[in-house]
């Protein structure tokens, strides 16, 4: 597994700063962590605005505005609802860019996706891109994973490299 890189943080952040721009986060199997590495670093409220913990799927229709007949047709766990949560969540709180995780951190495989299938979304003014992770078979570690993928993702972004993980495919 890769290791957390803790300054990631503090870069995404400088970089949100030096654009002035603000950042959301909507997340699911990460349970509030990709929120609290933000907010870890100092002056975070400069440029992270807040997020939400989308644990269940009715929170993620209510709050997010993801689909109902996204969510039976694809699941969850799934490309289109991370594309969703990104989207609803830039919207709710007015953001310039927002990302969302959703995925099956374990330790039983769920809507059939197995345990380390994670799917990422960045929103921003241009689109979505969403990506896919693999992690292993250990629940903290996946999270953790799941949480610097995001970041990795939000800096490539902001720096104009090439993003991590896979293309997710999106029917």
């Amino acid at each position: 597994m890769e290791q957390p890189e803790p300054d990631r943080a503090a870069r995404v952040e400088k970089g949100l700063k030096e654009r002035g721009w603000r950042l959301a986060v909507a997340e699911s199997c990460t349970g509030g962590l990709l929120s609290h590495r933000l907010t870890n670093v100092p002056g975070s409220s400069a440029c992270f605005l807040g997020g939400v913990i989308a644990y269940r799927n009715e929170v993620k229709a209510r709050l997010l505005g993801v689909q109902e007949e996204t969510l039976r047709r694809f699941g969850a766990v799934s490309p289109q609802v991370a594309r969703e949560m990104a989207e609803g969540i830039r919207r709710l709180l007015g953001a310039d860019l927002a990302l969302a995780i959703t995925g099956v951190a374990g330790p039983e495989p769920v809507e059939g996706q197995p345990v380390g299938r994670i799917y990422i979304a960045l929103a921003g003014p241009s689109g979505t891109q969403v990506r896919r992770i693999t992690g292993g078979l250990h629940r903290i570690e996946n999270k953790a994973l799941a949480v610097e993928a995001a970041l990795a993702l939000l800096e490539a972004f902001l720096t104009g490299s090439p993003p991590p993980g896979e293309p997710a495919e999106d029917p």
